[in-house]
């Protein structure tokens, strides 16, 4: 698997040093890398929300007819 940042690069190298990683890992991961130009950060990707179910709709009650008032006289 490539290395995606330069700060993950960083990160393994200083792994390596630790001595919690092997030589042969990282030197895996940077052969697949190649000569790429990476970006110092990888920003996370942002979440997928999913969509709230909607509620059926209730069906709409005919409008009564409104009784007026008469004037009184």
């Amino acid at each position: 698997m490539p290395f995606k940042s330069q700060a993950q690069r960083r990160k393994f190298a200083q792994l390596l040093v630790e001595g919690k990683i092997s030589n042969e890992t990282f030197e895996e991961w940077n052969r697949e890398t190649g000569s790429a130009r990476l970006p110092d950060h990888v920003k996370p990707k942002a979440r997928v929300r999913p969509k709230p179910k909607t509620r059926a709709r209730a069906r709409a009650k005919p409008k009564s007819k409104v009784k007026t008032r008469r004037r009184s006289k």
